[in-house]
């Protein structure tokens, strides 16, 4: 067994991006107070990451190379621990390799370190995996010392070692640029669940779907005897008599799969129900903010691709009474993808798109053979807050106005934010200031 604390101590670690959403925050900390002599280094200035530095600014044996990574910090180093979103053909990794050092990430470096009898649960997919991730957790906590890891906002996986022991749960959100962590170090968590399957990030994999597909599968591929694997596609349906708070088909099949984990573990079948029917959702996905003056506000800002507005707009009912807030950046989906979208959104009572690349593919298909009455549903705003004002003008009493985008976040202002939670925390801000 790894004693980590004498693991870390007065070892030469580069972390190779701090961002601002508490998961390099965390570990720089924890790193830090195990006595590592720490670089932290990212492409974001100072004055971008002004939030996460004014956490660290205790620690004064970090040293912070910002606005620029150095090959020089890739070198005569012990360990480098990398973000999740890195780029598969960064030349400060090739350097690193070359100079034989090891590359972790946060989560994979966790399994790899925790302590025998500690149960992984790991949760990947395209769609479904946040929602699922939540809905194991809620369970579990029903008689379990259980924690939350991954691809959680503003949590660290490899900080939990020094709170997790011998018999102890981890639950992980985990996408596919942690997985590649997981690839590298050839472990997968002992009950996996892989919700499905579509076309999404093809900006990072410069379209290549089979390597996307690749870096999924490590979350069952190395897998051991008697160790569990649950897919959404052929998971046991909820019984019918299960009612469950959160929307649309797409929630029975997350339910269904946190059910089979919570069975896995023989977790009581009334405890199972019970959670499961008091499920109110999490933050972000098909999130009701307000109802205000007969209208319903909600907010969907992780529905980042192009099929998950299509399943929430199937969750929501009548198309007629929906407004969609929708647009940002394309992360090079199929064109194939976007006419599917636009051809979804004819449907509705009316889309507000927000600026980016990805409006501009929208834009491309509505008008390709479109009636002007249908091409007449869609309004272009420069900002949000306009967005939100049209949205709220245009409807009526029994309406849905969602803000479900379809593309990233990511660009310049106005049409840009910081990600995805930023977009959204903007949105509700707006929603709550409604008269």
């Amino acid at each position: 067994m790894i004693v980590w604390r004498d693991y870390f101590k007065g070892k030469k670690i580069t972390l190779m991006g701090l961002g601002l959403l508490g998961r390099g925050i965390n570990d720089a900390k924890f790193l830090a107070e195990m006595g590592a002599e720490l670089i932290v280094t990212d492409l974001k200035t100072a004055e971008q990451l002004e939030t996460s530095l004014k956490q660290l600014k205790k620690y004064s044996q970090i040293k912070f190379v910002l606005g620029e990574h150095r090959l020089e910090d890739f070198k005569d180093r012990d360990f480098i621990l990398r973000a999740a979103n890195v780029p598969l053909g960064s030349i400060h990794l090739a350097e690193a390799r070359k100079n034989g050092i090891p590359i972790k990430m946060d989560a994979s470096w966790f399994a790899e370190l925790a302590p025998a009898g500690v149960t992984l649960i790991g949760i990947t997919g395209t769609r479904g995996k946040s929602t699922t991730t939540q809905m194991i957790y809620e369970i579990l906590t029903q008689g379990h010392r259980v924690f939350l890891g991954g691809n959680v906002k503003g949590v660290a996986t490899l900080p939990l070692l020094k709170k997790v022991k011998t018999g102890d749960i981890l639950v992980l959100e985990l996408d596919s640029w942690q997985l590649q962590g997981f690839g590298e170090e050839q472990i997968s968590p002992q009950i996996a669940v892989f919700t499905n399957f579509f076309p999404d990030h093809l900006n990072y994999y410069k379209g290549d779907m089979k390597q996307y597909l690749a870096d999924k599968e490590n979350i069952f591929k190395y897998q051991k005897a008697g160790d569990t694997l649950i897919r959404g596609e052929s998971v046991e349906k909820l019984p019918k008599s299960w009612k469950l708070k959160v929307l649309g088909e797409h929630n029975r099949v997350n339910a269904a799969c946190a059910v089979a984990v919570a069975r896995a573990l023989k977790i009581p079948e009334k405890m199972i129900r019970k959670t499961m029917e008091n499920f109110t959702g999490v933050a972000g996905r098909l999130e009701l903010i307000r109802t205000k003056h007969g209208v319903k506000y909600y907010n969907d800002t992780t529905a980042t691709s192009p099929e998950a507005v299509i399943v929430a707009l199937q969750a929501l009912g009548d198309p007629k009474k929906i407004i969609l807030i929708a647009g940002g950046a394309d992360k090079n989906f199929p064109e194939e993808s976007v006419a599917n979208l636009v051809n979804k959104l004819l449907t509705v009572k009316q889309v507000i798109l927000l600026p980016g690349t990805g409006t501009e593919k929208v834009k491309r298909q509505k008008s390709k053979g479109k009636s002007e009455s249908q091409k007449s549903k869609f309004a272009e705003v420069k900002s949000l807050a306009e967005a939100v004002k049209v949205a709220q003008n245009k409807a009526k009493t029994g309406d849905t106005v969602i803000l479900s985008p379809g593309f990233a976040s990511f660009g310049p202002p106005p049409g840009g934010f910081k990600n995805e939670y930023d977009r959204g925390a903007q949105f509700n801000k707006l929603i709550k200031q409604l008269k």
